[in-house]
């Protein structure tokens, strides 16, 4: 868990590290034309002098039926096959992986004999397995499906179905367990919301206005933050070598390091660290107001935000992304878009956890307060299947599975290129609604506030404040009143954007 957590702060820190890319020769010199033969006299069957009849080109390559490239707009050199062909065998060397390396190794040993079971039988539950397990890798494990079939050229709703595929023969043929219902829907919509942004993001990298390929770092970083994408652009060549087009969308990017101090808690155990360090990500994509751009593709929009520290790795990671959206413009000072939006939460503030994939209804917005004030701001109300905890343990399971109303607002006040302050709270109410415990609830709510300041060019620094509350209604558990908060002070490294406020006027 340790290392798979480094690894996605590494490769989200590899975004705004100065990357130098290796110059790639496209092509090479034409061969040297010999000279002619002379000859001395009329050519023979009429020819002129100097020349014979055509010769046929040696080059076995000429006979050869071209092979498909991948072009995003048309849909032409895609394949459903090798992704197909992927997803199983990366189920059957995780097994093999887990058979042989994860106890208890026998919950692992499946065969034809159990998957038949599990296919016939259809006797699904909700399991036990540790809340990182089923919340953070199951969804990460989602990505690589989900990656699998978007680096081949499939679109998002065929790669969501990948997904769910590469779930579905996993519950049944990857563990001797009974198939999970809350694994197959973390794994396909956690895979799926988390997925398309890491690959929009490596796409964002591999895309340049140099002629030629993407240097050595770029392929490098694009691998890391979606290894399918990397996989098959390595072993594929130029077949999947075209790169997934953005559109060139209005972007804002921030990187954020320094010290955390927990500054304030309220009925928690005394295992919490009170100092640490933290690095935080975001990355937004396709802010409205940039002209001529469009939503026509899912996650045309997506905010996605990575919170790392010393306590317990990864604290956060969330994105959102529109599946379907339109573009309002109700005066020359607003810009926004509304529809329905994709969401994947995991908040683990070191004494409580809540994560989520759900569906949401909400809007993203810019608004131009005055010549050098912008606000821009996301309001989001929906619902999906999630989990929070602590609560008594059931087996190995210390949280709790229910039906999950949930909303979010974020507001981003931008003064000129000099002062930013942001605001961002969510709420998550996970009911007994579809859950083993029903006769409890969670309600999780979660404020942010920083304030970040520009000194030169992209560089700052920040104070962030994040307070953090649980209000958990079950009998008989030790902590149902918890809240904690963390201040830090960050030095911060901004995208070519800076502060990101969009101009249109």
């Amino acid at each position: 868990m340790l290392l798979r957590s480094l690894s996605i702060v590494i490769l989200l820190l590899v975004l705004f590290t100065p990357l130098a890319g290796f110059t790639q020769e496209s092509g090479s010199a034409p061969p040297e034309a010999g000279d002619p033969s002379k000859v001395q006299g009329p050519g023979l069957n009429g020819e002129p002098l100097g020349q014979g009849p055509p010769k046929a080109d040696p080059s076995p390559s000429s006979t050869e039926k071209p092979k498909p490239v991948l072009n995003w707009e048309t849909g032409a050199g895609k394949s459903y096959l090798i992704p197909l062909f992927e997803i199983g065998g990366y189920i059957f060397l995780l097994n093999q992986f887990d058979r042989h390396f994860v106890d208890p190794t026998s919950e692992n040993k499946s065969n034809f004999k159990t998957f038949w079971n599990h296919l016939t039988e259809w006797n699904w539950v909700v399991d036990d397995d540790q809340f990182e397990v089923n919340q953070f890798l199951h969804p990460y494990g989602g990505t690589v499906y989900y990656g699998l079939g978007r680096s081949a050229g499939l679109n998002f709703w065929e790669s969501s179905f990948y997904t769910a595929l590469g779930s579905f023969l996993w519950e049944l043929g990857g563990e001797t367990t009974t198939p999970s219902i809350n694994d197959q829907y973390t794994t396909t919509f956690g895979g799926i919301f988390l997925g398309e942004p890491l690959f929009r993001m490596a796409s964002l990298l591999l895309e340049t206005d140099e002629d030629g390929k993407p240097g050595f770092w770029r392929e490098l970083a694009a691998a890391v933050l979606s290894p399918p994408t990397g996989f098959n652009r390595l072993v594929f060549g130029n077949r999947f070598d075209t790169v997934y087009p953005s559109h060139k969308p209005a972007t804002f990017m921030r990187f954020m390091v320094g010290g955390t101090l927990t500054s304030s808690s309220h009925n928690v155990s005394s295992d919490v660290e009170p100092y640490g360090a933290v690095a935080d990500v975001e990355v937004q994509y396709g802010l409205p107001g940039k002209p001529d751009y469009t939503y026509k593709r899912p996650f045309d929009y997506f905010d996605f935000h990575l919170t790392a520290v010393t306590a317990n790795a990864v604290e956060s990671i969330d994105t959102r992304g529109t599946l379907l959206a339109t573009t309002y413009a109700p005066n020359p000072s607003l810009r926004g878009i509304w529809g329905l939006y994709g969401t994947y939460d995991y908040i683990s503030p070191q004494v409580f956890r809540v994560s989520t994939a759900a569906f949401n209804l909400g809007t993203t917005w810019q608004w131009w307060a005055a010549d050098d004030v912008a606000l821009q701001g996301t309001v989001l109300a929906g619902a999906g299947y999630g989990a929070a905890g602590n609560i008594e343990k059931t087996g190995n399971r210390d949280y709790h599975y229910g039906f999950t109303p949930q909303g979010l607002l974020a507001l981003r006040l931008i003064f000129s290129d000099r002062l930013m302050l942001d605001l961002t709270g969510r709420e998550f109410y996970v009911t007994g609604l579809l859950s083993k415990e029903p006769n409890g609830t969670e309600n999780i709510l979660r404020g942010d506030a920083s304030l970040t300041y520009r000194i030169y060019d992209r560089h700052g620094i920040a104070l962030r404040y994040v307070t953090s509350h649980r209000d958990a209604s079950y009998p008989n558990i030790q902590y149902q009143d918890q809240t904690v908060g963390t201040l830090s002070l960050m030095y911060v490294f901004l995208g070519k954007s800076k502060f990101g406020a969009v101009e249109w006027r």
